[in-house]
């Protein structure tokens, strides 16, 4: 008989992600499923018809590998109007294939093998295995709840002689904190005089609370010259499944991002791209976010109100995260798989996120759904 080669797996750790296993336990047990985060309504219809416009008008063609010109020229005001900062549309901004490829494209660009990563964990569970795939090796700094504030000195301890890269989250997924003033000049601080590079994942920037700015780390000047900042259409417009997000970075840092770009999708869906460069041109689409999903937020906090559990609200994204220290003490795995299947309410266990073993108790559900769905699932988590 032939003999089948073998492949030695390049991310032997990595199994289904969490976002699939509870998706599936949902369907399966016809659960609310506020585990995965997309949202549970349906993009704008003027965006729909934007794009089948362009469907119907031929564009459908191959997208320029940086993007549609028009859709990264209004990036760019935009950019400018929000921040006060300047990117010129041909040699600072990429349109991708996701925030995802972004990150990606972002972390390739810049690691090589043997480089340290520094991740704040809970991190999204992307950033590791980009940095392991590239032969870099993840240095964790941990969040503690409930307030997921950065410790500067741990931060500080964390760098060495091997430090390349830092990947930033703000607002931070999965805990919702939001970077402050005082968080980007300490960063500041640390990296002035050090080889390091930046990756900001922004994708949650237009979803902030109570007041509370996003504080991009472009606005800073010592970080805006090493740091690829990547975004997300997906979140912003409730679109996730198209798949389109982009990168701002400094002239010499986008050439080495294009140069990875280019090799992993080449170029974006191009009628989207038209569509969203015609929808991006009215503010108010994105600047009313803030108060959409605060109301979203409240609702769901008030709907668990009467629940044992504990919570801060969330400063930013559209996940709450709650402790269920005075219901069990069970791991949170257990318990998310046991509410699913016997309450019938989905969410995801936070210890998936970070990178060793830890009892911090804590659960992260998704309010980016309809009003309804919201309070039928507080009523069902209320009566733990």
């Amino acid at each position: 008989m032939q003999r089948l080669p073998t492949i030695g797996s390049k991310l032997p750790a990595v199994g289904t992600t969490i976002f699939t296993v509870m998706s599936r336990l949902a369907a399966e047990h016809d659960a609310i499923n506020l585990s995965q985060g997309f949202p549970g309504f349906d993009c704008s219809p003027r965006l729909q018809e934007q794009v089948v416009k362009y469907l119907r008008g031929g564009y459908n063609q191959y997208a320029p590998m940086p993007g549609v010109p028009a859709l990264r020229e209004v990036l760019g005001r935009k950019t400018a109007d929000l921040y006060g900062v300047a990117y010129d549309p041909d040699t600072g901004i990429t349109i991708t294939s996701g925030a995802t490829e972004a990150l990606f494209a972002a972390i390739t660009a810049v690691v090589r093998p043997g480089d340290e990563v520094i991740l704040f964990e809970p991190a999204y569970d992307s950033y590791a295995p980009a940095v392991e795939l590239n032969g870099g090796v993840p240095v964790y700094v941990t969040l503690t709840p409930p307030e997921y504030a950065v410790d500067w000195a741990q931060v500080a301890g964390r760098i060495t002689d091997k430090t390349r890269l830092m990947v930033v989250n703000t607002p931070h997924n999965p805990t919702g904190r939001v970077w402050t003033q005082d968080d980007l000049d300490r960063l500041a601080a640390l990296v002035r005089d050090r080889d390091i590079m930046l990756v900001a994942d922004e994708v949650y920037e237009h979803i902030t609370f109570d007041g509370r700015p996003h504080i991009s780390l472009m606005t800073h000047p010592t970080l805006r010259e090493r740091t690829f900042v990547c975004g997300s259409f997906g979140k912003t417009f409730h679109i996730t499944g198209w798949k389109v997000g982009y990168c701002l970075a400094p002239p010499e840092l986008t050439v080495e991002f294009r140069k990875v770009h280019q090799f992993l999708t080449f170029s974006t869906i191009t009628p989207v791209q038209h569509a969203l460069a015609d929808y991006l041109r009215e503010p108010e689409h994105y600047l009313s976010l803030p108060a959409f999903y605060e109301r979203k937020r409240n609702l769901f906090l008030e709907s668990i109100g009467a629940s044992r559990f504990r919570f801060a609200p969330t400063q930013g994204t559209f996940f709450q995260n709650v402790s269920y220290a005075d219901i069990t003490d069970g791991s949170d795995y257990e318990l998310a798989i046991r509410l699913t299947k016997e309450i019938g309410v989905a969410s995801i266990p936070v210890s998936v996120f970070y990178h060793g073993q830890n009892d911090y108790r804590i659960l992260r559900f998704c309010f980016a759904k309809d009003d309804d769905i919201l309070k039928r699932a507080g009523e069902r988590l209320s009566k733990l």
